[in-house]
């Protein structure tokens, strides 16, 4: 079986509890969430059930534990003379968007303490709130999964109408974003896709730079822990070729495309 998707009933989780943020864990002076050193805190809660999720611990909405947005603000602060002038906090997932008002205060108080903010986001929630929390937002990463409504919702359960209206939202405001794709043999490296995925952004000015993450296997053990069915068993990684075509591809669009 895989983990079903979850509603839940109020627009944020734990609504009713608005200086706690519900956390799966830290991560101190780390360097792949956005540019320098960088606190990373990984919400918990996620509304996409993407096939090769590296951290299916972090679906369930009920899952994780509580941490105040006090307690994370004075770590962030503890650890503010490693960040330099490119780091800073990131908020990753899980959905960060899915606690979006209680991260809107949380980025106040970091900015309040001169602290670079970065979200990264499958953008699955775009409404006032998530408004307001991009515009506290100092770098978002956005993760577009797939271009195709039909293949992005074999990927991850949901169809990506919502994501690209982030992005396009993103985009008039101003302020840059980083986009982010999982190259995944079979099912994300199709080349008429990337095309199109290059052309969908090609003309945006907030883009920063594309990041290529391949597709690995290194999560597989939580899912069998988790008694979870890991449905990519027979997918292999992008090989070296096959990951620097899926590159060159990109960089017909953008002047900036990282293999991570």
């Amino acid at each position: 079986m895989y983990f079903p998707q979850q509603e839940y009933i109020d627009d944020s989780i734990d609504a009713n509890n608005p200086d706690l943020l519900r956390i799966h864990s830290l991560e101190t002076l780390g360097t792949h969430d956005g540019p320098g050193i960088r606190m990373v805190v990984f919400a918990q809660g996620c509304q996409f059930r993407c096939l090769y999720c590296q951290n299916p611990d972090t679906l369930d909405i009920h899952g994780g534990s509580f941490m105040t947005i006090e307690e994370l603000v004075e770590k962030a602060i503890h650890q503010k003379s490693y960040f330099g002038k490119k780091g800073g906090v990131t908020v990753s997932g899980g959905e960060p968007l899915l606690q979006r008002e209680k991260l809107i205060h949380f980025f106040d108080r970091l900015h309040e303490n001169g602290i670079n903010t970065c979200l990264d986001s499958n953008g699955r929630v775009l409404d006032s709130k998530t408004e307001q929390l991009l515009e506290r937002t100092d770098l978002l990463l956005l993760d577009v999964k797939h271009i195709n409504k039909e293949w992005h919702k074999k990927l991850t359960g949901l169809k990506n109408k919502t994501t690209l209206r982030v992005a396009e939202y993103r985009e008039s405001t101003g302020k840059p974003m980083w986009l982010r794709y999982v190259l995944v043999p079979g099912w994300s490296d199709q080349e008429e896709y990337l095309h199109e995925w290059g052309q969908h952004f090609a003309s945006y000015k907030t883009v920063e730079r594309v990041e290529i993450i391949p597709f690995h296997q290194l999560g597989k053990h939580k899912w069998e822990i988790l008694g979870l069915e890991y449905q990519l068993n027979d997918t292999l990684p992008p090989t070296a070729e096959e990951v620097n075509k899926a590159a060159e591809i990109f960089k017909l669009y953008f002047n900036k495309v990282k293999i991570k």
